[in-house]
């Protein structure tokens, strides 16, 4: 998992309320066997509408993904997460996420930015013409314009990201207390160690 400490650069407004992880990631698109590709299937029913933000050339290989409200509600498919991956959005602001979303986003590497309706409102304009920044170490969201909207987010989950620390990264960063503990637990109770290899 890559570390994440400032992401900078063009916001796609999308800002839809209630968007599912079905819409995120059609169904279709979890035959696959392999993460990489499943940007091509990223919101594939919008990118049918005319004029959505997601055809339009300006936001390609945007980080930021400005969303609605409950964004990721729905079904727990971890797919939604890898595909705005796979497009390219390390970043998700909205004023709330669906609890199983923002887990899946969280040990993906993607960071979910909780704030008010009227700081999405803002954003919104704002990702029309300029970048944004979003710095998760001062947990701020700023703009060219000197607006500044701060966030909390959990300190567990900020030293994860910060330090692209997945499951099995925090289970290896512990690699020395664990070897630690085997070799004890051999010392101490060897039959188990033999009945284990038997």
């Amino acid at each position: 998992m890559q570390p994440i400490n400032h992401v900078h650069g063009r916001a796609i407004p999308f800002g839809r309320k209630n968007v599912d992880t079905d819409v995120i990631i059609p169904a279709h698109w979890l035959k696959t066997i392999t993460r990489e590709g499943l940007g091509r299937g990223a919101f594939e029913a919008v990118r049918k509408e005319p004029g959505n933000v997601f055809e339009d050339a300006e936001y390609a290989g945007a980080p930021i993904l400005i969303a609605g409200d409950n964004f990721g509600c729905g079904s727990s498919r971890e797919h939604a997460a890898w595909a705005l991956l796979d497009m390219g959005v390390t970043c998700v602001v909205a004023p709330s996420f669906s609890d199983i979303f923002s887990g899946n986003a969280f040990k993906n590497g993607i960071l979910a930015v909780v704030l008010p309706q009227e700081a999405i409102d803002r954003l919104m304009e704002v990702a029309k013409t300029d970048p944004i920044d979003v710095d998760l170490d001062t947990q701020t969201v700023t703009t060219p314009f000197q607006d500044r909207f701060t966030f909390d987010v959990d300190p567990f989950r900020k030293h994860c990201l910060l330090n692209g620390l997945d499951e099995v990264g925090l289970t290896l960063a512990q690699a020395d207390a664990i070897a630690a503990h085997e070799k004890r637990a051999d010392a101490e109770l060897p039959f188990l160690s033999h009945a284990a290899a038997a």
